[in-house]
């Protein structure tokens, strides 16, 4: 049996676009959107243990076991194959938290994948996929591990091939709240589908939006300065400032680029740039596109 998995990868994610289209009974919102994960990555080291712990050894200020996904995706996965296994937990984070690029569902997504061998459970993709709705909305898609056109709650998700693309990535130094963005008395909620047919990367980028954009813009000025930099910089090379859209829930905005050097242009004009308090926008992060999840043949057996 393996003793040891190191280094293993969990993307974060960029909605290509995010339409609400919905409420169900249950206070979950409908939602349309394109997912497509980026090579900005955290990474897990797991060793098994023999006793049965499950045990964070970097916890995060304020967040309880409880609370942890990684550490709830590992007690579900036990108790649903009844392994009596352990598990040691370290975490290298690189995605920020509350920025919208699905750090916490990608961890989770990450400790089923490298569980599923390390445990030598040999559970289908299908298999994970339904336990890992039951961690959050985002954590199906990462186990999925392809770029995705979903609906539902995000659960549902059909492979969109799009061509490989480039992304500049804003961080401004506030975290947001996905529950009180949903919340939200004034956000819309009742946006028309699209449709999945002839979607590509232009059409997405162009003729979607984030609804939840204007929500998190009017409550979060420092959001609201990046996004408009980001705007701004790319009329600077001659783009479209209307591609600059919030991924998620916030607070992370950003905006596909033709090459390096027109990534390398903007981040440069964004480092000069400031938000009316004086404070930079924020973080500036270049990401390269990912079909496919860097797991997704590892974690399975061969044609899953």
């Amino acid at each position: 049996m393996i003793e040891e998995l190191r280094n293993l990868p969990a993307p974060a994610k960029l909605n290509l676009f995010l339409h609400v289209t919905g409420r169900r009974h249950d206070g979950y919102h409908l939602l349309e959107t394109v997912f497509d994960m980026v090579d900005l990555c955290d990474r897990l080291t797991l060793r098994v243990r023999n006793d049965g712990a499950l045990i964070r050894r970097d916890t995060l200020p304020g967040v309880t076991p409880e609370q942890d996904l990684t550490v709830r995706a590992a007690r579900l996965l036990a108790e649903e194959t009844g392994c009596r296994l352990g598990v040691d937990i370290a975490i290298d984070k690189r995605i920020p938290m509350g920025a919208g690029l699905g750090g916490g569902s990608s961890d989770a997504a990450t400790m089923l994948l490298g569980l599923n061998r390390l445990w030598d459970l040999r559970l289908t993709r299908r298999q994970l996929m339904r336990l890992a709705v039951r961690l959050g909305a985002d954590v199906p898609f990462f186990v999925f591990g392809r770029t995705a056109y979903a609906t539902g709650i995000g659960e549902k998700l059909q492979a969109l091939p799009l061509p490989p693309a480039l992304h500049v990535i804003v961080v401004p130094p506030v975290p947001v709240s996905t529950a009180g963005v949903f919340s939200a008395p004034d956000l819309t909620r009742d946006t028309k589908p699209l449709t999945i047919s002839g979607l590509s990367r232009e059409s997405s980028a162009r003729r979607g939006r984030n609804d939840l954009e204007p929500v998190v813009c009017a409550a979060n000025p420092a959001v609201a300065a990046a996004l408009s930099a980001l705007g701004q910089a790319a009329k600077h090379v001659g783009l479209d400032a209307g591609s600059a859209r919030m991924t998620g829930s916030g607070s992370c905005v950003f905006l596909p680029v033709p090459d390096e050097s027109v990534a390398a242009s903007i981040q440069q004009d964004l480092s000069r740039r400031r938000n009316g308090s004086a404070e930079p926008i924020g973080d500036v992060v270049v990401a390269r596109s990912l079909a496919r999840h860097p797991l997704s043949d590892w974690a399975f057996a061969p044609g899953d």
